[in-house]
């Protein structure tokens, strides 16, 4: 189905286009504009030296001009199609992920380049609001993404311990998996009952079994779920099918990515981090070229711009 780093290597910008355009239109070309089917590829009128680039078309109904690029990540970049395709691929195989400075190597592209080609790779990766919400067994978990806070004059004077986790300046980051399924993160402000509740009951059925740790903030989920917890804070870590090993698990790729990989990630920009992890862990079970072939049937309406424009009335 998918073509996998190597083929995908070995086309040019014209090849490339060609694969895309038979991703986006298998049944025939269509106007992105307005979705009419009759259209035509333009060419040089008679007489005219005015060159016409290759996959260009021409709606009969709406008179627009068009790509396969247009109303995609890809529209507006000057970057190769070849080159974006292998930059899908990459990010989509690396488990951990891959840098922006390895993308600049690799891709022979400037670095700010690679820095916003993964950007928005990853925001084509964002997962869609869920079309059922998760059952079966689901285990829901909390960490804290970002640098070691700084010690306090006070702490290095008494050589006390940096506090970690909880009340921290770090990022907090809560997360559900489905068991043998598929995992949702997301950044929230402050791990808080009410912020927790919220997300949870956004995205898993009530009476659903749900196991967590021993915070105090899940206990609101017994009203609901079945819920079950283990007690970390006195060592408990199983309990029989009770435990929250598979979330911690995904923590650990993350972790692993941000801090082996990416080094420092701004919480501006972790949002989309963790849309590039959710998606890899939920494509798991898949083979590379399978994985970049679904982001690429999704890239549609998924176009990040590197500066917002500015509306009218702000401009004014």
């Amino acid at each position: 189905m998918g073509k996998n780093f190597t083929e995908l290597a070995k086309m040019d910008a014209d090849q490339a286009r060609e694969y895309l355009e038979n991703l986006r239109w298998p049944t025939g070309t269509a106007c992105p504009h307005c979705g009419s089917v009759t259209v035509y590829t333009l060419k040089p009128k008679p007489k005219s030296n005015s060159p016409v680039r290759k996959g260009v078309y021409k709606c009969k109904d709406c008179r627009k001009q068009f790509t396969v690029t247009v109303g995609t990540l890809f529209e507006g970049s000057h970057i190769p199609l070849n080159k974006w395709l292998m930059a899908v691929s990459l990010i989509c195989s690396s488990k951990k992920g891959i840098s922006a400075h390895q993308l600049h190597r690799m891709l022979g592209v400037t670095y700010k380049t690679a820095w916003f080609m993964a950007h928005r790779i990853r925001y084509a990766m964002q997962q869609p609001e869920l079309k059922a919400k998760f059952n079966g067994t689901v285990e829901v978990d909390e960490t804290f993404v970002g640098g070691k806070p700084r010690k306090t004059q006070r702490e290095l004077l008494l050589g006390k311990a940096v506090k970690r986790g909880r009340g921290t300046k770090k990022t907090p980051v809560v997360a559900l998996v489905q068991r043998g399924g598929d995992v949702k993160s997301q950044v929230i402000d402050r791990v808080t009952t009410k912020n927790l509740k919220e997300f949870i009951y956004k995205n898993v059925d009530k009476g659903t079994m749900v196991t967590t740790d021993d915070f105090k903030s899940y206990r609101i989920l017994r009203k609901d779920f079945n819920h079950q917890s283990v007690r970390h804070t006195y060592g408990e870590y199983v309990r029989g099918n009770t435990h929250t090993n598979t979330i911690e698990g995904y923590f650990s790729i993350l972790k692993r990515g941000i801090n082996g990989v990416f080094h420092h990630v701004s919480k501006k920009h972790l949002h989309r981090y963790l849309s590039e992890f959710d998606f890899r862990y939920n494509m798991r079970k898949q083979n590379d070229g399978v994985a970049a072939f679904m982001l690429l049937n999704g890239v549609e309406g998924k176009r990040l711009m590197y500066r917002e424009p500015t509306p009218p009335e702000e401009a004014a």
